[in-house]
């Protein structure tokens, strides 16, 4: 973390320091114990965002860090007598995360591999590949409807390719082409994030072919510093994260820019550290922040409606979070967790590179019997973004 400050040598040295940052997406951190449930939180009742009596529009659910958060626990002492008891499998740093056909998928770049929980199973696999396909530094994860998922590699610099049975297929990109950290998938294209040339390549999906590319070195208009993550947008738009520009830009499909979204600073509204972002149906632009330790919503105007996710000891705290995820077609899987009056609109999954929550889950969605004016931003006043 570091201070955003006001004189311009201080802020020189705030963008250095963010583009190592940058540069260092899976810099390399210790791996916390098994984490604890959080009593108090517990006893406190749900959280919600806003909170009570305000009408909220998102509730924390529940956190998953390891396999044994996948099933009710065991009775330990009957494991040991048995000798059965043995060490669970953890998520060490996990980056990207997707969620399909009740399967969640992490991106584990300090296990070098993807952590796969099958929730309506609950059983847990480790996937790291083989000969060609062989996984090293993983950072994102999408999967396309037809089930079949695309890995993007910075130990590789390759895109990996692998289908609905997690069998390896192929890889996009040659030496020296990218170093891919994020893709977004529109229709047959593939839009990867380069990190080291500050572009965006557009792929042909079957083939992997380049079709044409955009952005340059720079913090003008259309040019990218250090795009980490990238969006396809419900208005076919892509949205791409620059973390050392400190904002998100927005582009047509095409590659021309149409805006940005965001700036440096310490309000709410502004960036420090953008890393994560997720759209949801409606065009708003969900964007976590490693430095905030939050995820802040945004109209497709720019306007703030709320942030969430503060770290303070609760149960749904965030630490350094990077990917962030939104999903509709899983609710089911967690709708045990919710209050009964708050009605889930979709899923919102947050993955954080250090402490003991390693992905959270949140609901998106409606209190019944509570007033929602249109148009009226929902701003958190549980806590304030620190720099």
């Amino acid at each position: 973390m570091f201070a955003i400050m006001e004189k311009p040598g201080h802020m020189l040295a705030c963008c250095i320091v963010a583009v190592v940052a940058a540069t260092m997406l899976a810099a390399c951190v210790s791996n916390p114990s098994q984490p604890e449930k959080n009593a108090a939180a517990d006893a406190a009742g749900p959280v919600f965002y806003p909170p009570l009596p305000n009408a909220p529009r998102i509730q924390y659910l529940t956190t998953i860090a390891s396999e044994r958060d996948l099933a009710v626990k065991k009775d330990s002492f009957a494991d040991f007598i048995v000798g059965e008891e043995k060490a669970a499998q953890r998520l060490t740093q996990p980056y990207g995360i997707a969620l399909h056909k009740g399967k969640l998928y992490v991106a584990d770049t300090g296990a070098g591999g993807l952590a796969i929980f099958d929730l309506a199973q609950q059983r847990f696999s480790f996937m790291t590949g083989n000969g060609a396909g062989r996984i090293k530094r993983p950072i994102n994860i999408r999967i396309d409807a037809d089930g079949t998922r695309y890995v993007t590699d910075t130990g590789r610099d390759q895109v990996l390719v692998f289908d609905r049975e997690d069998r390896f297929v192929k890889a996009f990109g040659v030496e020296g082409q990218f170093r891919p950290v994020d893709l977004a998938i529109a229709g047959d294209r593939l839009y990867v994030a380069d990190i080291a040339h500050h572009q965006v390549h557009v792929l042909e999906k079957g083939t992997g072919r380049l079709l044409f590319k955009f952005g340059k070195a720079g913090s003008g208009e259309g040019e990218l510093f250090h795009p980490t993550n990238i969006a396809l947008g419900p208005d076919g738009d892509i949205y791409v994260v620059e973390t050392s520009n400190f904002r998100v830009q927005r582009f047509t499909a095409e590659g021309k820019p149409v805006r940005t979204y965001g700036s440096v600073g310490s309000a709410l509204g502004s960036f420090a550290r953008p890393k994560g972002i997720a759209m949801d149906k409606a065009g708003r632009l969900l964007v976590g922040d490693a430095a905030f330790q939050n995820v802040q919503i945004f109209d497709n105007n720019g306007k703030l409606l709320m942030f969430f996710g503060q770290t303070d000891g609760r149960a749904d705290g965030l630490n350094l979070p990077a990917g962030v995820t939104v999903d509709y077609e899983n609710i089911a899987l967690f709708r045990r967790f919710a209050d009964p009056k708050f009605n889930i609109d979709y899923l919102i999954l947050v993955a954080s590179q250090f402490g003991p929550n390693k992905v959270d889950i949140f609901g998106f969605g409606r209190m019944d019997g509570m007033d929602y004016p249109e148009g009226k931003p929902a701003v958190s006043p549980t806590a304030k973004p620190v720099s």
